[in-house]
């Protein structure tokens, strides 16, 4: 019960920031404004965040909680690479077009003018650790030798630059919005089969 009412508390707080965030600039949020937004004591918030970078840092992962989760589960060997990568490829999708991924993106790139540890505290909190855990599963399926990959971490690049492509630039923009689900399925479907066409002509 206490868990329970431990994470209903912090999921609260979590919302309430993402909402001021995004109203109103990392730098016109304080901690107070937050506390007031989640509902929730100054003492309960200084709890569970000691600052507002640590809120904004977790706020931003668990936007990519799902992302992550799902990397971190692909099986080397129960499960072909072309499946896996389709799996963490609909959750990256899923992510980075979502409404609140944008948003959030938009916010970072308006304020690192003024706070310049503000990109470096995002990406550390989602798009990296995304990266690495990439770069593991296809250290793995090389050492399984089902593809033979020169530089792993170039090709986990590669992969998330493929399927962001200009698309996403765009929809960051507003020049258009954000993909359908039948749309996201045939970007994903093209961008695996041309990544696994790389690792075929690859293959030991």
């Amino acid at each position: 019960m206490t868990l329970n009412v431990s994470h209903s508390k912090r999921q609260s707080i979590l919302k309430g920031a993402t909402t001021l965030f995004l109203e109103q600039g990392f730098n016109a949020v304080s901690m107070d404004k937050i506390a007031q937004a989640a509902p929730v004591s100054k003492a309960t918030l200084y709890k569970y965040f000691a600052s507002k970078s640590d809120l904004l840092a977790a706020v931003i992962r668990e936007l990519c909680t799902v992302l992550l989760q799902t990397i971190d589960s692909v099986l080397v060997e129960s499960d072909s690479v072309e499946n896996n990568l389709n799996k963490i490829a609909v959750g990256f999708v899923d992510l980075i077009f979502a409404e609140d991924a944008l948003a959030i993106y938009r916010l970072v790139i308006s304020e690192c003018h003024t706070f310049p540890e503000l990109g470096l505290l995002v990406y550390n909190s989602g798009p990296q650790a995304a990266l690495v855990l990439l770069e593991h599963y296809l250290e793995k399926i090389n050492q399984h030798e089902q593809v033979n990959i020169p530089d792993t971490a170039v090709a986990a690049d590669a992969f998330f630059s493929m399927l962001k492509g200009d698309l996403h630039f765009q929809c960051l923009l507003g020049i258009k919005a954000a993909p359908s689900e039948a749309e996201k399925t045939e970007h994903i479907n093209k961008v695996v089969k041309f990544y696994m066409q790389g690792f075929l002509y690859a293959h030991k």
